[in-house]
C-alpha cells in the first residue's frame, strides 16, 4: 500500500486527468461524465488496497482546496446575465426550485426509515444539486458532513437520474407538442427555432471543460489572494455569527465579489474551480468502501427519482398554468436538474437556439441559490423528522 503523500497526490491528479481525457475522447464515456468517473477511479484505488483510506493529502483537498474551488466557481456567476432570461424563465426557474424542495421533503418522509439520521443531510444535498448542479452538491454535502459512502452513492444516483431526466426532457416536448404552446406571456422564445450560426450557437458549442482560455500569471496570483481572503473572512464571520455555517458566508462573499468589474476581468477562475472540485470527487471515491456504499442500498437512488419526479410534475403543471411554453419549461427544468451546460445542450439539440443563453443564465442562478436552498431544506427536514429519528 502506498503511504507517501507525494505519490498519493500524484495518483489523485492522474486519475482526475484520466477521467477528463476519457470524457473528452470517447463519446459513450462523455455520457457518464468526468465527475462520476473520477469517483469510480478513486474508489478503485482504495478498494484495491493501493492507497489508504486516510492520508494528510485527503484532508488538504477536502479542506482548503475544495473551499477554494467553490469560491472560484461562484466568482463566475454574473447576476446581471439574468436579464437575458426574461421574467417568464425566471418565474419558471423559481417554480422548478420549489418543485425540487417539495420532492426533497417528500423523499425524506418516504426514506427516513432507510437512511436514518443522514436523511436530512441527503435532503439538503439533493436540493442543492437539483437547484444548481454539482458545485452545490459538493458544497452542501461537505457543509452538512455527509458521510463519504453516502456521498458516493448519492453522486452515482444523481448522475444516473440526471441522464435519465435529460432523455425525458429531450423527448417530452415532442410527445406533448399536440398540446401546442399557449398564447400569452412568454416572449418570442416560446416557439422552437432552428439552429443558427449566430452568437447563441457559437456560445453553446464551447464546453467549459474543453475551451482554451488565455490566463496571465497576474490573474492567477490575484485569484489565489482573493480565494484565501474569502476563506479567512468566511471562517471569521462564522465564528462571530454562528447561526450561519462558513460555507454560506463563503457563498455570499464570492457571489458579491463576482459582480465587481475588476474581478470579472480575471481569467482562470472556472478552470481552477473545476480542477479543485474534481480532485475532491477523487477523494470522495477513495474514502468510499464498496461495502459501505452497498449498505446504503437502493434507497438513495429511489430518493433521486422522487425528487426529480415531483420537480417535473410540479413545474409542468404550474408552468402550463403560467402559460409557459413546453420548450421553455424543458430548458428551465434541465437547468435546475443538470446545470447550465446541460440546459444549453438541450436547447441546441432541439433547435431552440433562442433559449440557449437564457438557459445558461437561469442555470447560473441555480449555482447562486443552490447552497442556500440546500441548507434551508436540510434544516427544515431535520426539524420535521426530529421526533422520528
Amino acid at each position: 500500500m502506498i503511504q507517501d503523500p507525494l505519490t498519493i497526490a500524484a495518483l489523485i491528479a492522474g486519475v482526475t486527468a484520466l477521467a477528463f481525457w476519457l470524457d473528452h475522447r470517447f463519446l459513450p464515456l462523455s455520457k457518464v461524465g468526468a465527475s462520476l468517473m473520477v469517483i469510480i477511479f478513486g474508489a478503485v484505488l482504495s478498494n484495491s488496497g493501493l492507497v489508504p483510506h486516510n492520508s494528510p493529502v485527503y484532508h488538504g483537498i477536502e479542506g482548503p482546496v475544495t473551499s477554494l474551488a467553490i469560491v472560484y466557481l461562484l466568482l463566475g456567476v454574473r447576476l446581471a446575465d439574468l436579464r437575458q432570461a426574461g421574467p417568464m424563465m425566471l418565474a419558471l426557474f423559481l417554480v422548478a426550485s420549489v418543485g425540487t424542495a417539495l420532492g426533497a421533503v417528500l423523499g425524506a418522509l418516504l426514506f427516513s426509515g432507510d437512511l436514518g439520521d443522514t436523511t436530512w443531510r441527503v435532503a439538503g444535498a439533493f436540493t442543492g444539486t437539483y437547484t444548481g448542479g454539482s458545485v452545490n452538491f459538493a458544497a452542501v454535502g461537505r457543509g452538512l458532513e455527509l458521510p463519504a459512502s453516502t456521498f458516493a452513492a448519492a453522486s452515482a444516483a444523481d448522475n444516473v437520474t440526471t441522464a435519465i431526466w435529460m432523455g425525458i426532457i429531450l423527448a417530452a416536448p415532442l410527445l406533448l407538442v399536440r398540446l401546442g404552446p399557449p398564447s400569452g406571456r412568454g416572449g418570442s422564445s416560446q416557439q422552437p427555432e432552428k439552429p443558427s450560426s449566430g452568437s447563441d450557437s457559437r456560445h453553446a458549442d464551447g464546453h467549459p471543460f474543453w475551451t482554451r482560455t488565455p490566463v496571465s500569471l497576474l490573474d492567477l496570483v490575484l485569484l489565489a489572494a482573493i480565494g484565501m481572503a474569502v476563506l479567512i473572512a468566511s471562517r471569521i464571520l462564522a465564528g462571530w455569527i454562528g447561526i450561519f455555517p462558513a460555507i454560506l458566508w463563503l457563498t455570499t462573499i464570492a457571489l458579491i465579489l463576482g459582480q465587481l468589474p475588476r474581478i470579472r476581468k480575471l481569467s482562470g477562475a472556472q478552470q481552477l474551480g473545476n480542477l479543485g472540485l474534481h480532485l475532491f470527487f477523487a477523494v470522495i471515491g477513495i474514502r468510499s468502501l464498496v461495502g459501505a456504499i452497498l449498505e446504503v442500498g437502493p434507497s438513495v437512488f429511489y430518493y433521486t427519482l422522487v425528487v426529480v419526479g415531483i420537480h417535473g410534475i410540479f413545474l409542468f403543471l404550474v408552468g402550463r398554468a403560467l402559460r409557459g411554453s413546453l420548450p421553455m419549461i424543458a430548458v428551465v427544468s434541465q437547468a435546475a436538474i443538470g446545470g447550465p451546460s446541460t440546459a444549453m445542450a438541450v436547447a441546441i439539440a432541439r433547435g431552440w437556439s433562442a433559449l440557449a443563453l437564457p438557459g445558461i443564465a437561469v442555470g447560473l442562478l441555480g449555482y447562486a441559490l443552490g447552497n442556500y436552498a440546500g441548507f434551508g431544506i436540510a434544516y427544515l427536514v431535520r426539524g420535521i423528522l426530529g421526533g422520528w429519528l
